[in-house]
C-alpha cells in the first residue's frame, strides 16, 4: 500500500499541467497573425512562393516556421499528404477544425498555393537527427517519421503524449511479434479512437515499426524510468465504495451516468489514462449561452473568449463572434466540477472511484 497510497499528488499534478494547457487553448485559441503583420523571419521561401508567404502569415505562428509543430498544443504538417488528401486539407483550413480557426476570408487561388506548399515543399534541416546525404539507419529514419506523423498523440520517445497512449507498453505492440498487426493500424488508423490513416510506403511503415521497437527496447532496459504509473497500481480500490461516492459525495451522478456516456469507459481507458481522464476530462468543451442586445439568445461550444470577443460554433457548426461589451454570456465548464473536487479527494476516494470506473466496460 505504501508505494500506491500517495499517488493523488503525482496524479493531480499531472491533471492540473494537462489541464492547465487544456484550458489555455481551448478557452482562448490562437487567431491567426494579422494581415498587417510582417512574416516570421526564417520561413520557408517566404517572399518568393505565394504559398510559402500565406503559410507564414496564417500558420506559422502554430505550426512553426518550418512546419515542424510546436508540441504539445500543434502537430507538425511536415508529410501531411500522408495523412490527408488535398481536398481534406483544403476543407480544414478553410473551415477550421478544434482549436483551430478557420480560414474562409482566403481566395481560392491563395488556398490552392497554400494547399500546394504544405504537400510539396521540404522543410529545411534543422538538425533533429538529420544527417544531410549520410544513410540513416533503419530506426532512425521512423524515428524522423514518427516525429512528423505520430508524436503529437504518442509523444517524442513513443511514451505516450497529449492524447495518445504509451506504445511502448501497448498491449498490440508487445504482442505483434512480426509488426503485421502494428501495421495495419498505420494505414488503416483507428476512426473510434480519432486516429487517422497514413498513406506511407511499406519501408516507411517498416522504419517506422523499427522505431517504436527500439523505444520498447529502451523502455525494458531502464524499468525503473518508467513515466507513469502501472495499471496494478491502480486495482486496489473498493467498488461498492466507490460507486456510493459516484452518486454521492462525490456529486458525479449529476452530470454523468454509468449506462449512458460512461458506458464501456473502462474498455476506451485503462490505467493513468483513465485516472487522469477521471480528474481532469482532458478534451471536455465549455459551452455558451450569448444574449444579445435584442434579447436573442444563441448557445454553443465555446470557440473564443478574451476580454474584447466571445465567440461559439452553434449546432449547425457556423461561427459567430460577438463584441463582449454589447452582450451578455455565461459559459459553462464541464471540468469545472472535477477541478473542485482536488481539494476535497482522500487516497481512498481516487483508489474507490477509479474501482468503480474499471467495472464499467
Amino acid at each position: 500500500m505504501d508505494k500506491v497510497k500517495n499517488l493523488k499528488a503525482f496524479i493531480i499534478s499531472t491533471a492540473i499541467v494537462a489541464g492547465s494547457l487544456l484550458f489555455q487553448f481551448t478557452q482562448k485559441p490562437v487567431h491567426a497573425a494579422p494581415q498587417t503583420e510582417a512574416a516570421p523571419q526564417g520561413s520557408a521561401n517566404s517572399g518568393k512562393d505565394p504559398g510559402a508567404e500565406s503559410y507564414a502569415q496564417h500558420c506559422a505562428i502554430c505550426h512553426g516556421d518550418q512546419r515542424q509543430g510546436i508540441l504539445p498544443g500543434f502537430p507538425p504538417l511536415i508529410g501531411i499528404n500522408s495523412r490527408m488528401t488535398d481536398d481534406k486539407i483544403t476543407q480544414t483550413v478553410h473551415a477550421g477544425k478544434g482549436r483551430m480557426p478557420g480560414f474562409a476570408s482566403l481566395n481560392d487561388g491563395e488556398l490552392s498555393a497554400l494547399v500546394h506548399f504544405l504537400t510539396t515543399a521540404e522543410p529545411s534541416p534543422q538538425g533533429n537527427g538529420a544527417h544531410g546525404n549520410a544513410p540513416w539507419g533503419v530506426a532512425e529514419a521512423g524515428g524522423a517519421l514518427f516525429q512528423q506523423n505520430c508524436a503529437f498523440c504518442h509523444g517524442r520517445d513513443a511514451m505516450g503524449g497529449e492524447t495518445g497512449p504509451d506504445l511502448t507498453e501497448s498491449k498490440l505492440v508487445l504482442s505483434d511479434k512480426t509488426g503485421e498487426k502494428i501495421a495495419q493500424v498505420i494505414r488503416e488508423g483507428r476512426p473510434d479512437n480519432r486516429m487517422p490513416a497514413f498513406n506511407l510506403s511499406s519501408e516507411e511503415v517498416g522504419s517506422i515499426i523499427a522505431f517504436i521497437r527500439a523505444r520498447e527496447a529502451a523502455a525494458v532496459a531502464r524499468p525503473g524510468g518508467r513515466r507513469g504509473v502501472a495499471v496494478a497500481d491502480l486495482q486496489t480500490g473498493n467498488v461498492e465504495a466507490g460507486r456510493k461516492y459516484f452518486d454521492g459525495p462525490g456529486g458525479c451522478g449529476k452530470c454523468h451516468s454509468p449506462n449512458g456516456d460512461l458506458a464501456g469507459v473502462a474498455t476506451r481507458y485503462e490505467g493513468l489514462q483513465l485516472e487522469e481522464r477521471m480528474l481532469y476530462p482532458r478534451g471536455a468543451k465549455s459551452t455558451v449561452t450569448v444574449t444579445t442586445a435584442s434579447g436573442q439568445k444563441i448557445s454553443g461550444t465555446l470557440a473564443y473568449l478574451d476580454e474584447f470577443t466571445v465567440a461559439l460554433r452553434d449546432r449547425d457548426g457556423i461561427y459567430h463572434s460577438w463584441p463582449i461589451s454589447r452582450v451578455h454570456y455565461a459559459v459553462q465548464s464541464p471540468v469545472d466540477a472535477h477541478a473542485e473536487l482536488f481539494s476535497k479527494y482522500t487516497d481512498d476516494d481516487i483508489h474507490n472511484l477509479m474501482a468503480y470506473l474499471q467495472t464499467l466496460r
